[in-house]
């Protein structure tokens, strides 16, 4: 991995994690918090690709778990973040022409990383709670925690995509 690549996926990380860790809302019901880290996510996987999505999204989030006092999160999310950038990664990679950025994949990249999160996160929690009926009523949460992280990824990705970031990203891979 060359300098330039090592210094990418840092400062990515710390975008993640920093925008997870800023605004939290605590949710008592499922021990955990709503917060921004899934738009950062998102912007990462359409924006950098799939490699840059997963350890972005795997290791911010995993660390902003561990800084904010959820450590016992911090394996599932490294787990559930990380599959999660790179889906979308992956998924969107395959948008061809970069003249849209409101495209079906981008749309679809979008919905089954929100959807992945929902049920790793659901999985997680059956696993740490010992029920999945106690995990299930934390999907209500994850979903919104989602669709915001989504409304915030268009928004934000629109003016990217105004600024023509494409290019200036591709000139530093």
């Amino acid at each position: 991995m060359k300098t330039k690549e090592l210094c990418i996926h840092g400062l990515l990380i710390a975008l993640v994690a920093v925008c997870t860790m800023v605004f939290q809302i605590p949710v008592s019901a499922t021990q955990g918090y709503v917060h921004l880290g899934d738009s950062m996510i998102l912007l990462v996987g359409v924006f950098f690709g799939a490699r840059y999505g997963m350890v972005a999204g795997g290791i911010g989030s995993a660390l902003a778990d561990v800084l904010s006092g959820y450590s016992h999160w911090a394996p599932f999310t490294l787990i559930i973040k990380g599959l999660m950038g790179w889906l979308i990664g992956k998924i969107a990679s395959g948008a061809g022409s970069r003249a849209k950025f409101y495209t079906g994949r981008n749309l679809l990249a979008a919905f089954v990383g929100v959807a992945w999160m929902v049920f790793g996160y659901f999985i997680g929690g059956g696993i740490l709670k010992s029920s999945f009926a106690v995990a299930a009523t934390s999907i209500p949460e994850n979903i919104v925690q989602g669709v915001a992280g989504a409304v915030i990824f268009f928004v934000v990705g629109a003016a990217f995509h105004k600024a023509n970031i494409y290019k200036i990203v591709s000139e530093q891979q």
